[in-house]
């Protein structure tokens, strides 16, 4: 209105709206005030994203509200989901999960082996899987074998497709690792999947006198430590980007599988290293405290 009459009082166009002059400064205050707790909110938010940068909003949320109560701050969630909105802030679900896991085929499923098992040095329990990866192209493959005591990546191998292939690469890698192996003292665990069950792979664990376990349903809780492998990999070693295409995707996941043997330490394994418990016998003390599960079939030993 000031800007349509610019000769008019302050005092006129307020009375026009039955305002009190008053009431028009506090209203205006009020607005700047606004507007500086919502850009310190999005500072709080910027710094706090620069340590977990995939952080959802709420959580987010949650670990600014003493921030922001020491600032006399009330920001319930909706409008902070508003805010974070407003600026690109809000973290973007991921669609399209690729699936890596066909158990309806005419091989054998083989028994769980593993259930109620603790491995108590290397080259004891193999578990095996297979996570997708993103390119610009399409989904690529990653065949894993982890040792389940050590946490160590023995055999990997990245594919452009879902053929047994792969996991054969990634097998045979895994099998050259071995040392000093007594025949039958290995159990290599794996789902239900075609890749494992196919008459190809099983010959080369029979060859090699590798003892064969599988899932026998398609709870993760039958193989946490091969699930939560690929979520380390994923959420902390950058295996979650999109990649240009199968070549860098490769290279990736090789200073990826290199970074997390070497460096990357497990509450499960006595704060070791992959390499460092690899080189370890006898049980290793958890830094954790377990969680309680209700009805998990099949539960094995956290990572």
């Amino acid at each position: 209105m000031k800007q349509h009459y610019p000769q008019a009082a302050i005092g006129t166009l307020c009375a026009l709206f039955g305002k009190t002059r008053q009431a028009y400064y506090e209203h205006g205050w009020q607005a700047a005030n606004g507007q500086l707790r919502e850009e310190l909110v999005l500072d709080l938010a910027t710094q706090a994203r620069k340590v977990l940068k995939k952080e959802g909003a709420v959580k987010l949320l949650g670990s600014l509200r003493p921030a922001l109560q020491s600032h006399n701050i009330t920001m319930g969630r909706d409008r902070f989901f508003k805010l974070l909105r407003k600026h690109n802030m809000l973290q973007k679900r991921k669609k399209n999960h690729a699936r890596t896991t066909w158990s309806d085929h005419p091989y054998r499923k083989w028994p769980n082996l593993i259930k109620g098992l603790e491995a108590l040095k290397p080259q004891q329990h193999w578990v095996s899987d297979i996570t997708y990866l993103r390119t610009e192209k399409g989904f690529m493959y990653l065949s894993l074998i982890t040792d389940a005591y050590s946490r160590k990546i023995v055999g990997y191998h990245v594919s452009q497709n879902l053929r047994v292939q792969g996991c054969l690469i990634a097998l045979n890698k895994a099998i050259r690792s071995l040392k000093d192996y007594v025949p039958q003292s290995l159990i290599h665990h794996s789902d239900r999947g075609i890749q494992y069950c196919c008459d190809q792979y099983v010959s080369v664990l029979q060859t090699n006198q590798i003892r064969i376990s599988m899932t026998q349903t398609g709870s993760p809780y039958e193989n946490p430590v091969a699930e939560r492998v690929n979520g380390i990999l994923k959420t902390e070693l950058d295996l979650d980007r999109v990649f240009e295409g199968y070549s860098q995707a490769t290279s990736v996941t090789h200073n990826a599988i290199d970074l997390y043997n070497r460096l990357r330490q497990h509450m499960s394994c006595d704060n070791l290293t992959p390499d460092q418990a690899h080189l370890r016998e006898g049980k290793l003390k958890k830094r954790w405290k377990p969680r309680k599960r209700k009805n998990n079939p099949g539960d094995q030993q956290s990572s």
